[in-house]
Order: C-alpha cells, then sequence, then structure tokens
C-alpha cells in the first residue's frame, strides 16, 4: 500500500460536489484523512471561487489507473472535457504525491503535482502531512507552505470543514 495525496477543488455547486466526492472516496478507500476546507479564487481564468481541500488515501492502484479512477468520478458529477482546461468546474481531483513517486504520465498525470506551488494545494496538504517530504526538492511539506507564506500573502481563506 502506498499514500497518496489528493487535491479536490469545486467552484460550481462546491459544497455538495466536495460532500459527495468525499462519500466515494470513503466507500473506494475506506478510512481518508481530510483536510480543513479553504477558499480562494480560480487560478489561470476569471472564475467562481474554489472550494478546495486534501486528501490522504491508502491505496494499491497504481498512479495511471488511479488517474483514471479519479477521472471517472469528476464524469460523473458533471465534469466537463468539453470546455477549455482552465474554466468552471463542478469536481476537479488530482493526485498530488505518490508516496515518493516521480512520474508523468497520460490525462496530465505528473508527480509530484507541479500545482503544488499554489497554495489552494499546498496549504491543505501541510496541513493533513506537514513532515511529508517533497521528493524532488527534498523539502517537507510544512517548510514549502512556510517559505511560501513568508514570501507571499495568500489569498486562500478558512472555509471550515466538510
Amino acid at each position: 500500500m502506498v499514500r497518496a495525496y489528493l487535491s479536490i477543488g469545486s467552484n460550481l455547486e462546491p459544497e455538495k460536489n466536495l460532500r459527495t466526492a468525499l462519500t466515494e472516496l470513503r466507500a473506494q478507500f475506506g478510512e481518508i484523512t481530510v483536510s480543513p476546507v479553504y477558499r480562494g479564487p480560480a487560478v489561470g481564468f476569471d472564475g467562481l471561487d474554489f472550494l478546495n481541500l486534501a486528501v490522504g488515501i491508502d491505496t494499491d492502484i497504481e498512479p495511471v489507473a488511479l488517474n483514471d479512477l479519479l477521472h471517472a468520478l469528476e464524469d460523473r458529477h458533471g465534469r466537463r472535457r468539453d470546455v477549455p482546461r482552465f474554466s468552471n468546474r463542478t469536481l476537479d481531483i488530482d493526485i498530488v504525491l505518490y508516496g515518493d513517486r516521480v512520474l508523468k504520465g497520460p490525462g496530465n498525470l505528473e508527480l509530484p503535482r507541479p500545482e503544488l506551488k499554489y497554495a489552494f494545494v499546498l496549504k491543505p496538504l501541510a496541513d493533513i502531512a506537514p513532515q511529508v517530504v517533497h521528493p524532488l526538492s527534498g523539502k517537507t511539506l510544512a517548510q514549502l507552505w512556510q517559505e511560501q507564506a513568508r514570501a507571499a500573502d495568500s489569498s486562500l481563506q478558512p472555509a471550515g470543514d466538510l
């Protein structure tokens, strides 16, 4: 089994879609670790604010198959793939870390996920896995968050728990 960390976001009916995603992830993986929820602006396009959180799962599903499973979950909840990649969405689930694996694969799979540079991905992960080491930088998620928090004022706002 490998510990994988997911970033989950939504800006269309976000509370409903995030709750449903967590329910499905629990049904698939059993006990999961869930971060607090954060509200932040859309990144890469003009859109509604997103609610974002991170989840830790234990899995024996290989990264490409896990990515396919997560895309299917997104699709079941109205994720549209016929619109620009950076647009409003019901559900966006990315594998951010998969153990200490480094790889690029189909379906925009990249480990570790480059979006770790954004507060909306890094802060929730640092909340639930502060001692996890980034496989490329060698720094813990807590160290990466401290560096980012010092470097720029985050527009991320706590939004509670789901």
